[in-house]
């Protein structure tokens, strides 16, 4: 006999809600059984087309409905306690990144998490980006030996449905947890500098430097200013250098013998190494994001993008804050005594 479907809930109908509406309304051994969002017209709308039901009130669908599972793309601010009340439920829960507004927040989540057992995964949806993914398969096989520095580039145009938090806690916890994933260890110490230009109320503007352990250096040029939207991330080691565009999967790898020099327009030099475009199996990351929780929901376990990284990238992106806001690095040793006495 066939299990029974996974009854989900879903909270939030946002841009990235929607999404979530999408393809939980068509995933194989799942069944959306609740979703909730304050603007009527749009509930509406999303009960109509699934049949699922309906709620003004996220807390009270969490609280209530009859759900095996809940994903919550609420507003930042609203993260902690729907996340909280889905814990205490019992309920393994999907958040949107950041995992919750503050470093606080997130510690009381993630503890809660462990204390109950309850599987929570935070949506740090580049993760299951097909080009990260063979990126990170290269990188163990050795491609580029030691690694020296991480650079990421997340720019695009100001959305004017952010207004609860700035383009640090709301873009670059993307880029804080990437670049620790291909790093494979967290920043001790981070710098950060930002500009407020077009948003009513936080910072639309970051630049940030990341020191590593291992002695590699990262760097996010994260902002809402661009008028198109880039993805991009370089990454450069001893033997080479990987380029990866998020937005098109395609990935490329430089080696470091740059061999003999081409001429330019007649008297500049540059010296290139070989390129080599690497095949990657397109796929949506959302739909593979979704697939991984469900199937931790329905079997246990750790997820891949589990809460406590959901909290270092909270905790970099708030200690790139706290650098820019002090004009001085900020090291993050008592940070990282704080989570790992968690």
């Amino acid at each position: 006999m066939a299990a029974a479907p996974l009854r989900v809930g879903l909270a939030g109908l946002g841009s990235m809600g929607r999404n979530h509406l999408r393809h939980l309304s068509s995933r194989e051994g799942c069944a959306l059984a609740a979703v909730a969002d304050p603007a009527p017209d749009v509930l509406a709308d999303a009960v109509a087309k699934t049949g699922a039901a309906g709620f003004a009130d996220a807390f009270a669908m969490v609280v209530d409905a009859e759900i095996d599972a809940v994903v919550i793309a609420a507003p930042t601010t609203a993260h902690a306690r729907l996340t909280l009340a889905a814990i205490e439920r019992g309920l393994p829960v999907l958040v949107e990144k950041p995992l919750a507004a503050t470093v606080e927040e997130g510690i009381e989540l993630v503890t809660a998490a462990r204390a109950r057992g309850i599987p929570l995964q935070v949506g740090h949806v580049e993760r299951f980006n097909p080009a990260v993914l063979e990126l990170g398969r290269r990188l163990a096989q050795g491609w580029i030996g030691t690694i020296f520095s991480i650079a990421s580039r997340r720019a695009g145009p100001f959305p004017a449905r952010i207004r609860d938090v700035g383009v640090t806690i709301d873009l670059a916890t993307h880029d804080a947890d990437i670049l620790s994933w291909v790093a494979g260890e967290r920043p001790t110490r981070v710098y950060a500098e930002i500009a407020q230009r077009v948003h009513a109320g936080h910072e639309d503007l970051l630049f940030g430097l990341l020191h590593f352990p291992s002695g590699a250096t990262g760097m996010l040029d994260v902002n809402w200013l661009t008028p198109a939207k880039r993805r991009q991330l370089s990454v450069v080691g001893e033997e080479g250098m990987f380029e990866l565009d998020y937005l098109t999967q395609r990935l490329t790898f430089t080696s470091a013998d740059v061999g003999s020099p081409t001429i330019i327009d007649g008297y500049a030099t540059t010296f290139e190494g070989n390129v080599v475009v690497i095949e990657v199996a397109s796929r949506e990351p959302l739909a593979a994001e979704l697939d991984a929780f469900l199937a931790v929901a329905r079997a246990g376990g750790r997820p891949v993008v589990d809460g406590e990284d959901g909290l270092w990238a909270l905790a970099i992106a708030s200690g790139l804050l706290q650098a820019a806001g002090e004009a001085r690095p900020v090291d993050l040793a008592d940070l990282a005594a704080r989570i790992s006495a968690r």
